[in-house]
């Protein structure tokens, strides 16, 4: 099963909550007037996509309709599904330009972060570039066992220290091997503590000097994890997480256990930050880069329709 086909699948509870509706809402109006444009709000909201983005989404579809001069509500669900494409755009590959990178992943704890960092080293490798993790959640019980185990399921090197160690001297030590070793990427675990407390954002802010110091000219990525089956809640964390470091990226983790798929809209939208990716499964193969064309034609797309690869 390609990616795409898995994107169907793992975004079947978003597509029913949201898509479907949109349809009932689409077939039932023989006219595009104001009580289909509130409905059409109502729908977008419940799904997650926000007040305000669902208001944007609104107004670009009237601006194109009246443009456009449209008069059957299936042109209509054709202009939205290119308007939708467009709000959320592509995800943009990592910025690895500067051998070692440095991808640093952030966010509280149990949304997949360890998961997730296992799954993006293993598909910077299978594209052919030499990985290292570096265990620097230190705090959290098994969190180094855990990322031992996908290190191994990746093949890839762990620079690691025992339980409570500081994680600031991980990453240098982390530095130093990824330096000696040739590394390309060095992704680094973090604490995920509340994102709240204090010692955790100065925690993050010694690592970042570091890394400063040690690998001053290799390029960066901070990735913030969020757990898409928390919709609003995960936007908050986001837009807490931004006030301490330099998000550059988003990865949305269990987007195939939630029918809130639509804050991948609003994250966007209200944050200006790329989802760069979006895990649809437990395989790790199921964390992919993000596509937002994809994303919409998996969600427009009805069932039994034939997708174009």
């Amino acid at each position: 099963m390609g990616f795409f086909d898995k994107l169907k699948a793992g975004l079947k509870k978003t597509k029913h909550a949201l898509f479907g509706p949109l349809d009932r809402l689409f077939s039932s109006y023989d006219k595009i007037d104001d009580d289909f444009y509130e409905e059409l709000s109502d729908v977008l909201i419940m799904s997650d996509v926000g007040v305000e983005t669902a208001e944007e989404i609104c107004g670009l579809l009237r601006a194109r309709v009246k443009e456009k001069k449209l008069r059957e509500t299936s042109e209509a669900r054709a202009e939205l599904q290119e308007i939708m494409s467009g709000l959320i755009g592509d995800g943009g590959e990592l910025n690895l330009s500067s051998a070692p990178a440095v991808v640093l992943v952030i966010g509280v704890n149990g949304v997949g972060k360890t998961t997730s960092i296992g799954k993006i080293a293993l598909h910077l490798k299978n594209s052919g570039r030499r990985v290292m993790l570096a265990a620097a959640d230190t705090f959290r019980a098994a969190a180094i066992e855990q990322l031992a185990v996908w290190a191994d399921r990746a093949q890839v090197p762990l620079v690691r220290q025992s339980e409570g160690a500081d994680p600031a001297a991980v990453v240098f030590d982390a530095a130093a091997a990824a330096r000696k070793q040739g590394i390309d990427v060095l992704i680094v675990d973090t604490a995920g503590r509340l994102h709240n407390k204090k010692n955790l954002l100065d925690e993050l802010a010694k690592i970042n000097r570091v890394l400063a110091r040690e690998l001053p000219e290799s390029s960066r990525e901070t990735l913030l994890v969020l757990d898409a089956s928390t919709g609003q809640n995960a936007l908050m964390q986001a837009k807490e997480f931004t006030k301490a470091a330099e998000i550059t990226g988003i990865v949305l983790t269990k987007l195939d256990g939630t029918a809130k798929g639509g804050v991948v809209f609003a994250v966007k939208r209200e944050l200006g930050i790329p989802v760069k990716f979006i895990g649809v499964g437990e395989g790790a193969e199921d964390l992919q880069p993000f596509s937002g064309a994809d994303f919409v034609r998996a969600m427009f797309e009805r069932d039994g329709q034939e997708n174009a690869e």
